[in-house]
């Protein structure tokens, strides 16, 4: 059976952001994490050795593979910043024309440096994430 990779892990976020070896990347990181946790109110948690991601959804498709993820996230990667958000969101594109200089692939958006980037895109970004993955994939618990 498959296994899952990218698991929630008790690793240190910030000893990890210690470890990014570009000192302007590492900044860059700080502030990242500082407006994921604003805006999404959940504590930073690394999900396998190099995610930071911030609250928890449980996924299954059809084909019966299911598993946990975060609902949004970063990671400070040596060529660029990944920023994950839901795949399948449907807002996310028309988001994006006004976020700055970006590339973006199913579930990520990568950029350079967070300069690059509308500040207010992105904390609205986050917000469509986290609400499409609530509504799309609900706490079963609740």
């Amino acid at each position: 059976m498959y296994e899952l990779k990218t698991k929630e892990t008790d690793n240190s976020v910030i000893e990890f952001i210690e470890n990014v070896d570009h000192p302007k990347k590492r900044e860059d990181a700080y502030q990242l994490l500082d407006i994921f946790t604003e805006i999404t109110g959940y504590p930073a948690k690394m999900w396998g050795p190099s995610i930071i991601g911030f609250g928890s959804y449980h996924y299954k498709y059809a084909s019966g593979h299911e598993g946990d993820a975060p609902l949004v996230g970063f990671s400070p990667r040596k060529a660029k910043i990944s920023l994950y958000f839901a795949p399948g969101e449907t807002k996310r594109e028309e988001l994006l024309i006004n976020f700055g200089k970006h590339t973006s692939g199913k579930g990520c958006v990568y950029i350079n440096k967070v300069a690059d980037i509308d500040i207010d895109v992105l904390k609205e970004l986050i917000n469509q994430s986290v609400k499409f993955l609530k509504k799309t994939y609900p706490d079963p618990q609740k």
